[in-house]
């Protein structure tokens, strides 16, 4: 995108930052019967499932997939071995959509660990499935146990690898400024306040970035996601010289100064809650195989 063009994008209506989460009905339609169909040839029952990537975000190109990941239960029996079993489902890509999860043994071993990749889908805003007494209490102990060390080092290191290996050429994708641009503002968020960043690449910035003194860098960042989401995924431009710069700050205050780590809940609270989750699905079932 050559210069004349970013300040056309960059002078239309102003919001703080553009933020679309394109979901048509049919495919909604078809990712319900995906996890209904799962449920029955896998014998599990799905708690929790949402949108993930660039969707989730809220920058989807035309032709982004659907990255639908689920959380699921096993039946008791299935605990109850003395060697371990596959704790993921993995469905073959069908057209644009893509769909896995894992099982809550291992989500919650995920969660100990303050997993980025968990808490994004926690606080997904595309939700296709939430079971309503499991997951109030799972999302709290997520934020109860959460390392603001662990999860800004992941952010910091996540940013710092994207831009080596994605924007160093002087044409560049513009999914892959973003890909730097938000695990920054995840680390940003970490640094000045308890707790897990949200996922939506809109609210991330909203409250990191000042509306007054990080408004060129604002406007510059909105001219980019408007044509990235209505570019291929591949499409390129030339560097993006305000982003850039902001990146290149944001990395050199990163290696200077780490994040001071805050103090973590007990891990127990996980224990119990997996044996009361498993324990009333198998409960559910006993009663619905009685009539």
């Amino acid at each position: 995108m050559r210069e004349e063009e970013k300040k056309k994008v960059m002078n239309t209506e102003k919001e703080f930052l553009r933020s679309a989460h394109p979901i048509e009905p049919a495919m909604r339609a078809q990712i319900m019967d995906a996890l209904r169909d799962i449920e029955a040839k896998n014998d599990v029952s799905v708690l929790f499932a949402c949108e993930s990537g660039s969707r989730g975000w809220g920058f989807a190109s035309p032709d982004s997939d659907y990255d639908v990941r689920f959380i699921y239960v096993n039946r008791l029996p299935w605990y109850l071995t003395v060697r371990p079993r596959r704790d993921v489902i993995e469905v073959p890509i069908s057209g644009d959509l893509d769909i896995n999860g894992w099982d809550l043994r291992k989500a919650l071993g995920l969660m100990r660990e303050s997993n980025p990749t968990l808490l994004e889908w926690l606080r997904s805003p595309i939700v296709y499935r939430d079971d309503m007494v499991a997951m109030p209490r799972f999302r709290a102990l997520s934020e109860a146990v959460f390392s603001n060390a662990r999860g800004w080092h992941h952010y910091s290191s996540m940013a710092k690898k994207n831009f080596r290996e994605h924007l160093q050429a002087g044409e560049v994708r513009y999914k892959k400024y973003l890909y730097v641009l938000r695990p920054l503002l995840a680390a940003r968020w970490i640094r000045s306040q308890p707790g897990v960043p949200p996922m939506r690449f809109a609210d991330l910035a909203q409250r990191t970035l000042d509306a007054a003194r990080d408004a060129t860098l604002i406007d510059e960042i909105n001219a980019l996601l408007e044509v990235k989401m209505r570019a291929a995924e591949a499409a390129t431009s030339p560097r993006w010289p305000g982003i850039h710069a902001f990146i290149e700050s944001e990395l050199a205050a990163n290696a200077a100064e780490p994040v001071t780590p805050l103090p973590q809940a007990e891990e127990a609270g996980l224990d119990a809650f997996l044996h009361e989750t498993v324990l009333r699905f198998d409960k559910q079932e006993q009663e619905a195989a009685h009539g």
